[in-house]
């Protein structure tokens, strides 16, 4: 028997360990929670905190520095993106103020083996991606607003993830900082 033959694709195993997990981690809170607005806002929350911490570790691995704009910003996302959920989006749909745009994901790995049923359709089921993208452009003094625009798993071709520039966080800044 060829050891070649037992090797795994370590990132479909990882994607697939993500999908099932955060699945798992879903069903649980409606459970818990009853209710698909307070799940909707309990995955953000989520997210929220992972972002918080997320932006570290992206920020050591990358080396990267401070945004220049927001089209940068929108670049490093989607390099976080690729990094962390092995799918790379494309940004588009930018304001005519160049304040708001979206990630467009033709795959997205959250919802690989999920369906929801119509008791469910008002669920924001990767409103956790929102939280994530929230709380890391905090930690780097971006306050945004961030939100799903489509859905995959409510019939749309693809997942669109809205993000809308609010303020530079300046009084954030730690001493020191520039």
């Amino acid at each position: 028997m060829s050891r070649a033959s037992t090797r795994f694709d370590t990132k479909k195993v990882n994607s697939e360990l993500v999908t099932l997990t955060y699945g798992a981690l879903v069903a649980q809170m409606i459970k818990d929670l009853d209710n698909t607005e307070d799940v909707s806002k309990q995955l953000e929350r989520l997210g929220y905190n992972m972002g918080i911490r997320l932006i570290e570790d992206f920020l050591a691995k990358t080396g990267t520095g401070r945004c220049l704009d927001l089209k940068d910003t929108a670049d490093k996302i989607q390099s976080a993106f690729r990094m962390y959920l092995g799918v790379q989006p494309n940004v588009a749909n930018w304001s005519a103020a160049g304040d708001e745009f979206s990630f467009i994901l033709d795959s997205n790995p959250l919802t690989d083996l999920v369906e929801l049923p119509d008791e469910l359709k008002n669920l924001k089921y990767c409103n956790i991606i929102c939280g994530v993208i929230r709380g890391a452009l905090e930690m780097v003094q971006l306050d945004v607003q961030s939100w799903i625009v489509q859905d995959q798993l409510k019939g749309d071709q693809n997942t669109e993830v809205r993000v809308k520039f609010i303020r530079r966080l300046e009084d954030a800044m730690p001493a020191g900082e520039d």
